[in-house]
């Protein structure tokens, strides 16, 4: 679902950070926050998701927490700085996706966040800040219509598989 501040600022990111940690503590169901104008729509966090899914199912995890492993699955990076520097949430960021694995009251989870809803912030079409914040750059832009720029949002999660570093796929003990 969309939402946003209700004023600049407010609430502030660290506040933001401690309330998704504290739901990550108290229930194992991944919800995410992310800047609204990293996320290219549905399909791009389902594929997220879906590649998390697979990848955790293989063993293949990247990181400990599934939250943190889920935003490196939508960034289409594979490390957590730069991640969260694509798709994470800072103090300029002004509108939000929140995402919930579980079916949840959207204005109870939102108002948990201290955030108001904004169906103006998600979903919203792709458009070239989106894909810059992803990091499909211009030469990629141009290969495909307008209409196909989902598609390379989408190959950005995919290649997030391909990235795992051989002997270095788990965090697991073995």
């Amino acid at each position: 679902m969309g939402a946003r501040r209700p004023t600049a600022g407010t609430p502030p990111t660290s506040e933001l950070i401690r309330q998704l940690r504290e739901l990550a503590r108290d229930d194992s169901s991944l919800v995410a926050l992310f800047d609204a104008r990293g996320i290219a729509g549905e399909r791009h966090l389902l594929s997220a998701w879906a590649h998390l899914g697979r990848s955790r199912g293989r063993g293949e995890t990247r990181l400990r927490d599934r939250g943190a492993e889920f935003a490196l699955y939508v960034s289409g990076e594979d490390q957590l700085p730069r991640a969260l520097a694509r798709v994470g949430v800072s103090d300029d960021t002004s509108q939000f996706v929140v995402v919930a694995e579980r079916p949840v009251e959207p204005n109870d989870l939102v108002a948990r966040f201290g955030l108001a809803l904004d169906p103006t912030a998600y979903p919203r079409a792709v458009v070239e800040e989106t894909l810059d914040r992803i990091g499909v750059n211009e030469a990629e832009r141009r290969a495909v219509p307008t209409s196909a720029w989902e598609g390379l949002v989408l190959e950005r999660v995919a290649l997030v598989d391909l990235t795992t570093p051989s002997g270095h796929a788990s965090t697991a003990k073995h």
